[in-house]
């Protein structure tokens, strides 16, 4: 392998990861290259506190269908950032499935030189074994609906300052915000909460060929933001 091919690939894995974190650093101060540091994984709130607070409203339309969905990965970066959401956030303890068979969609999805980072990133906004049990005891389900989808300022900084090279050609990233639900039953009552939530999704398009020429493009995931730490 070409020592320099692979010190490429590395420099490009470290600014990735960098960018994902949100706090905006100047790395070479004559270029004016910007990368985003990564602070460490916070895992959400996947431990019940409790039941979810009875509500008056009625209950907004859940996920379609109970397992694991797969991930398309044609039809444009938006809306691959977009799916990609929507597949971190869906998930039903009463589907027989675990939140590993869920983070097994997102997975099939990723960038292979960023597989194992992004596992950690996916495992953070899942619930573990433990708080999956617990969440079947009431019937939890969860997922999301998606207000906006935009590349962030930050995102468009970093790009503009990055060396040649830098960042993979296709990369781009989205800030998602929307509305992150829950329901179940507490006793006999069916019961929902939500909350805003926000992320941002970093991914990379390449185009795909045939004979014919360029068809579209196939997105591939990068990284994950922390929860609520997006790029602005």
């Amino acid at each position: 392998m070409d020592p320099a091919a692979s010190d490429d690939r590395s420099r490009r894995r470290l600014l990735i990861a960098a960018i994902a974190g949100g706090l905006v650093l100047l790395l070479l101060v004559g270029v004016g290259v910007y990368g985003l540091l990564r602070g460490p994984a916070s895992r959400t709130d996947t431990t019940p506190a409790g039941p979810p607070v009875p509500s008056a409203t009625s209950t907004p339309a859940g996920p379609d269908g109970q397992g694991p969905v797969a991930v398309p990965q044609t039809g444009g970066p938006e809306a691959f950032a977009r799916s990609v959401a929507v597949a971190l956030f869906t998930w039903d303890t009463t589907s027989g499935y675990q939140a590993v068979d869920y983070a097994q969609m997102l997975a099939d999805v990723a960038a292979d030189e960023e597989a194992d980072a992004l596992a950690g990133d996916v495992r953070a906004y899942l619930p573990n074994p433990q708080a999956w049990a617990q969440l079947r005891q009431y019937q939890t389900r969860q997922w999301l609906t998606i207000d906006t989808a935009v590349i962030p300022t930050a995102w468009e900084t970093a790009v503009a300052q990055a060396a040649p090279g830098q960042i993979p050609d296709g990369a781009v990233a989205y800030t998602i915000e929307g509305t992150r639900h829950r329901d179940g039953t507490w006793g006999t009552e069916p019961v929902e909460a939500s909350r805003p939530v926000t992320l941002t999704v970093f991914i990379v398009c390449t185009p795909t060929v045939t004979n014919r020429g360029i068809t579209g493009t196939r997105c591939e995931l990068l990284r994950l933001s922390q929860l609520d730490s997006p790029l602005r």
